[in-house]
């Protein structure tokens, strides 16, 4: 076997990377928090949804109304939800419910998660009654989208 002679190739060094979020300092939020984080969105929502209620009604007049209205708020408020959650845990990892309990969302391995995850996590929340599957360790949009939620402090 012939060796390597090149004296232009750098320099090779064994490298071991511990895993992300190994230390106790890391650990998954607790249904407390994440109950914390749930109100605190639910409110962000609520009033993110009346300012784009607002603005609408005063850009548009009335000609837009409906879709606050009957079977279309529905729709209108997959979309809201959609967006109010896409926007802050694409931009920041966190919610600003998230940001009161002190957690971010990451994937399993502990890194930002991917844009793919997070319609996944964003999507599976638009289920009904997703909320109460919050009884077992992680809620159904941590699970069908392989991300968790854990603290910062």
């Amino acid at each position: 076997m012939m060796q390597d002679t090149n004296p232009y190739r750098p320099p090779g060094a064994e490298v071991e990377m511990p895993a992300p979020f190994v230390d106790d300092a890391h650990k998954l939020a607790g249904k407390g928090r994440r109950f914390a984080t749930f109100v605190v969105d639910y409110i962000g929502f609520v009033v993110f949804a009346i300012l784009v209620g607002l603005v609408t009604g005063v850009m548009t007049g009335n000609r837009f109304i409906f879709l606050f209205e009957g079977l279309w708020s529905y729709l209108t408020g997959a979309i809201l939800l959609s967006i109010y959650y896409l926007l802050f845990e694409g931009l920041w990892q966190r919610t600003p419910g998230k940001l009161v309990a002190g957690t971010i969302v990451t994937d399993l391995q502990g890194r930002p998660p991917t844009g793919r995850a997070l319609l996944k996590r964003t999507l599976a929340r638009l289920v009904p009654f997703e909320a109460l599957t919050f009884f077992g360790n992680n809620g159904f949009h941590d699970r069908a989208s392989g991300t968790k939620v854990v603290l910062t402090r």
